[in-house]
This record gives C-alpha cells, structure tokens and sequence, in this order.
C-alpha cells in the first residue's frame, strides 16, 4: 500500500510505516533542511530528477493536493495511488510550552489563538478530502486534546466523519513500544466507513511505570473530554479511546545503557581538544569492541535499508567547557536546581583556592569574572527543568525541537564523559536506525530529531494498521 506523509520532518513517521511493508510516495514539509534529510533516505536509489523533486522543500498552505498529485506523478511516474495518508501537524502552537513563548512575545495571555500553525490541520484535512485513502494517521503533542478551551482532536475526529471515516484517537507512550524515550504522544486513526473498520491502536510490547510528570501531563490533556463544546447534531460522544495499558509482565522498558552502551565514549573535550565551531558528521566513531550490543543497539544498527556495519559518523557533541565539572558531579535525575548547587560548590572551591590568604571580595570584578567562569546565569527557580542528567537504568525523557539549541535537558549518564548527547544518540533515543543520515549542521540535525515521531512508535502504528486493513480485504467478496 502506498503512503503521504503531510508535514514529513525529516521521517520519522515514514521510516515506521516502511519498516512496516507501505511504499512511500512523497510528503509534504517546509522546512529545507527537513526535506533533503527526507529524500535523501528515502528516495536515494531514484533517478536523480526525482531526487531533487522529492527534496525540494513545499508549503502545504500554497500546494492544494491537486497540484501536489501533479508533482507525485512528475517524480513518480503517472498512475499514482494513494493508500493511506499520515502526518504530524506542527505542535508547538499545542504544545504548553509553545504557548509560554507565544504570550511572551506578543505580551497578549491568549495569543497562542491565533497562532496560524494551529490551523494547519484544516490543509491536512484538505488533502484526505482530495486522495480518499483508506487509512488516515495523525500525530500530535497531548495538548491538542485541550487547546484554549477547545478539543481541537475531537473536531478533527467530527470532520473526518463528514468526510466518511471512523475516527478514534488516543495518547500513547513511545516507551511502551520499544522506544528508549518516555515520549506522550497523541495518536488518531481513521478508515474509510466502507470498510467496516473500528480503529484499533497497538498493544505495547514493554512495561515501565511512568513518572507522575508524564500522567499530569496526560490528565490535563484529558480536560478537554468534559468540556461542552460541541453542539452536532447526531454527535454520540467523543471519539477518544483509552490507550491500551501495558502489562506488567512485559518485558521491561529500553533503558539509556541499552540504547547507547555500545557507542563510543567521547572525552576529547574533557582534553581541551574540542574546539567551537561546526561539526562536521564526516568522521567515523566506530562501535565499541568491549560491550557487545544489547538487542536494541542490534536492531538499530542492522535496520534493514538502513544497516551500519562499522560505526556512526555523527557521534559529536557540543562544546561546553564552563560545564563539564557540573555534568561530572551532577547525580542520575537531577535537574537544573541541584546542577545550579553544584555549580556554587565548584565555585566557592576555586574561590578559597585563587584566594590562597587573599580575600577575592564579593562584588569585585575578579569575584564576579570567576563566578561567570563557572557558574550558569538562569535562575533555577524559573528554569527547573532547563537541565537533566539521564539515569542509565531507565529511558530517556522527552526530546524536543529544543535540543536544536541546546542538550542540557539530556545530560550522558556517564560522569566520566561529562558531556551531553551527542547527535547519533539523541537519534538512538529517538530510535532512528544508524544508517539514517541527517542534512544540515549539528544544529539543524538535533532539530529534526528532536521534531520526529519516533520510528519504532510509528511502526507499531503501521503494523496494527496494516492488520486490520488486511481483515477488511477478505471480507471482500472475490
């Protein structure tokens, strides 16, 4: 079965429903850098005029589909089918923290109203309008579920019956699939009502008891189910369905050990021998010959179409050298409080050394020169979650699009390196296979990594939409 990605990223969506057994077409994303990642993985055996037809960046809001299907069928060859149609919308204008940074700067407390990312569903919508797939995959933060007051989900899920699908939607736990992150993701699946299908969402293939944080999170979302907002004739309820619990006897959730145990330690900076600059992903880290791959690490690095024998060449980091005492005596979960006490420690240590008899007094410019030397300027009141040092028993927390400017909210578990990830492991943590390579800078990498759904969470979407398809076929009469 063929497959769009709307709003793509750099595919992470795609690679799942690949791994799955459905053939990509083509997809939709603004953003450039995104795009060539895109085409790049996916479509690097096509003849070079595809190529550059599939990498070439595209706005949703001035491409109609029509014209979409015209280049699908330029790049392709004509006779283009399309199946299944998946995507992400963009999700800060969801996201609470998206919001945050809207009303600061606008200075308006309802901004993130107007936000015009928030509407971009209605050309998603435009497109399954246009190609009638038979399945329908959207992705989206939590929130989307409770949007200034609206369940912007549940609209989704009403217009899509107007358009003649089922739809149901869910909150999933990409750790519960395989996934070496605790990532809370909204999940919808629609199929055409000729069908007869009732959509149904993965079971999970492991176990983890997730943080209070994750199910706050979780049950804010929820809010938007009492809220009475909508006036339909004919509306029997929300279209929400609770997501399907994980057992207990499950095998245990992928940890951070088991996701980056067998990469190579990185300590150059810990020498002074990274410098600032960019990175360039042209050197090879090989894997390490001392620890042998746990079955994840196995998988990413044998993926098929994907497969990398030798090592990563992305494996570099960001050069932070006023940290690396901090990273160092950091404890496994701690965040940006106890990074900031560590950092006062460090500080009035090299002060009573410098010192030596004389008093550096406080206030003074020397005082003042070494205390910027050491310790980070945020307040740890206003920042308490601005940093976190991972634990290596448990999975990673939530990447996002943030890392693209910083990794301070996944610091390595080990002390000895005393760095934060480097970009092959935020994709690990993300479960992109080794042999997906990443267009653009280090910075712009960590985006479209920290941007993705992961790969192995959308293939168990994939999988069980895929299943159910296949029920649906031999009810056809032959």
């Amino acid at each position: 079965m063929n497959f769009i990605d709307l709003f793509a990223g750099c595919g992470g969506m795609s690679l799942g429903f690949r791994r799955a057994g459905f053939n990509i077409l083509g997809g939709v994303e603004y953003d450039e850098t995104a795009s060539r990642t895109n085409a790049l993985n996916f479509f690097k055996r096509a003849k070079k005029k595809a190529q550059i037809c599939h990498s070439a960046a595209k706005d949703i809001t001035q491409l109609p589909p029509h014209k979409f299907l015209n280049e699908l069928n330029d790049c392709n060859g004509p006779g283009t089918t399309v199946d299944v149609v998946i995507g992400g919308p963009p999700c800060q204008a969801f996201a609470r923290i998206g919001r945050a940074k809207l009303r600061e700067i606008l200075e308006h407390p309802e901004a993130f109203l107007t936000d015009e990312r928030a509407s971009l569903y209605l050309h998603y919508l435009e497109y399954v309008d246009f190609f009638r797939p038979l399945a329908v995959v959207m992705e989206n933060v939590p929130d989307i579920m409770n949007f200034g007051g609206k369940n912007i989900a549940e609209e989704i899920a009403i217009s899509l019956d107007n358009l003649g699908y089922e739809a149901h939607y869910t909150i999933l736990n990409s750790a519960h699939y395989g996934v070496p992150q605790m990532r809370q993701r909204f999940f919808l699946i629609a199929f055409l009502k000729e069908l007869e299908l009732i959509p149904e969402f993965p079971q999970p293939t492991h176990y983890i008891d997730l943080p209070k944080g994750y199910e706050g999170s979780l049950q804010v979302a929820l809010t938007g189910l009492n809220l009475s907002l909508f006036d339909y004739d004919g509306h029997d309820g929300f279209r929400y369905v609770s997501p399907p619990s994980a057992d207990p006897t499950l095998p245990p959730a992928i940890t951070a050990t088991d996701a980056l145990g067998d990469l190579p330690p990185i300590t150059l900076h810990l020498e002074g021998k990274l410098k600032r600059g960019q990175r360039k992903f042209d050197t090879l880290a090989p894997y390490r010959d001392d620890v042998a791959p746990s079955e994840y690490a196995a998988l990413m690095r044998r993926w098929k179409g994907f497969a990398s024998s030798d090592g990563v060449y992305d494996h570099v980091i960001r050069s932070l050298p006023r940290d690396y005492q901090i990273f160092q005596r950091m404890q496994p979960g701690d965040q940006y409080p106890e990074a900031y006490k560590v950092a006062e420690r460090i500080f009035e240590e090299e002060l009573a050394r410098l010192s030596n008899g004389n008093v550096i007094h406080e206030g003074s410019i020397e005082y003042q020169e070494l205390r910027s030397s050491i310790v980070p300027p945020y307040s740890p009141e206003k920042f308490p979650n601005k940093w976190r040092k991972m634990e290596a028993d448990k999975p990673a927390r939530t990447l996002t699009a943030h890392i693209g400017k910083d990794t301070y909210s996944h610091i390595h578990y080990d002390s000895s390196q005393a760095r934060v990830i480097s970009v092959r492991e935020a994709a690990r943590l993300q479960s992109f296979p080794d042999g997906f390579k990443f267009e653009g800078a280090m910075n712009a990498a960590f985006r479209q990594i920290g941007n993705a759904v992961p790969p192995l969470l959308a293939n168990a979407v994939a999988k069980s939409i895929k299943a159910q398809l296949k029920t649906a076929v031999k009810r056809v009469p032959r």
